[in-house]
């Protein structure tokens, strides 16, 4: 699939349940539900979506809370957000998906496929959240007493401006101290965001659902022999400063022959860093393996017997 400059996108716009969210549905062929991140949008899968719309039908919603989404004071949890995703594919009359998922994302992507089983084909995660504790504690502090009041002053218009300014700055710089800059211009279209009250309450209120002081709170590690017969992919950056590399390798322990592929010069957003190098293996995965089918009487069985395999061979690949 060439590169390809992204064109705008025409939003689209569903009310579910009296909330109304926005999304992206481009491209033709086989389904593929792309999860951004907290505190991100689908623009943050730009790059990415002019190469897969190529060969699929591609499916970039805003998350409740965040984009042009309604923030109301709703579920937050991984268990609300795959209930959503579920409606919104039910209404585009869409039975079955390959999800990707990036960080947050990555979780409700777990969540998605654990839920509906029989809708999800493949998985591929991406720097996700629930494959360990470690996060950044500049997330961390979003539940801390005072965050929304100091939050309001650095996003007041002026404030706002420079901060994003110095970040961006920070980010086109080279050099030995790229590996902790790359994200940065991210960063500052977080902060932006910020600058919305209702887009700070639906965050802070999503932070609180999984992560405590300790760190991340929901895990996939229990439930994740019920995932042995789905194809999944997982995707890092070698120098994510929000999510360790580390929990990479942690994909032994949810999938059978899942492969783990570690992207050098890359950071928290792989598909920013490297959009074609993502749309390549995101199109191997799915040529190279076969859809999951669910099966009501195996799934019954395994949570029956719950998990008595080893944990299965990974294979690791950097690229």
């Amino acid at each position: 699939m060439p590169n390809a400059a992204p064109p705008p996108f025409d939003v689209e716009y569903v009310t579910i349940h009296g909330k109304r969210r926005a999304f992206i549905k481009t491209g033709s062929g086989p389904a593929v539900l792309l999860l951004h991140g907290l505190a991100c949008d689908r623009t943050t899968w730009d790059r990415v979506i002019p190469l897969l719309a190529e060969k699929y039908t591609v499916i970039a919603p805003d998350l409740l809370g965040h984009g042009l989404s309604d923030k109301p004071r709703a579920d937050y949890t991984l268990g609300g957000y795959a209930n959503g995703m579920r409606d919104l594919l039910t209404v585009l009359g869409i039975d079955k998906v390959t999800v990707v998922g990036h960080s947050f994302g990555g979780g409700v992507a777990l969540q998605f496929a654990y839920q509906f089983p029989e809708r999800t084909q493949r998985l591929m995660l991406v720097s996700s959240g629930g494959l360990g504790r470690e996060v950044t504690p500049l997330i961390k502090l979003i539940q801390a007493p005072g965050w929304e009041q100091t939050m309001s002053v650095l996003t007041l218009p002026g404030v706002r401006h420079l901060e994003a300014r110095a970040l961006r700055t920070l980010a086109s710089h080279g050099g030995p101290l790229r590996r902790y800059t790359r994200d940065l211009e991210e960063v500052a279209c977080i902060v932006e965001s910020w600058a919305d009250r209702r887009t700070r309450f639906a965050i802070r209120h999503l932070v609180r659902a999984v992560i405590d002081w300790r760190g991340q709170i929901v895990t996939m590690a229990d439930r994740a022999y019920l995932t042995e017969t789905m194809p999944m992919a997982v995707v890092w950056g070698r120098d994510d400063r929000v999510l360790p590399v580390r929990h990479a390798s942690n994909a032994a322990a949810l999938a059978p022959g899942a492969t783990v592929t570690v992207l050098e010069d890359s950071g928290h957003f792989p598909h920013r860093d490297h959009p074609e190098e993502l749309a390549r293996l995101l199109d191997e995965f799915v040529s190279t393996t076969a859809p999951s089918v669910y099966s009501r009487s195996r799934f019954r069985r395994l949570l029956r017997n719950g998990s008595t395999a080893k944990a299965p061979l990974v294979s690791v690949e950097t690229a």
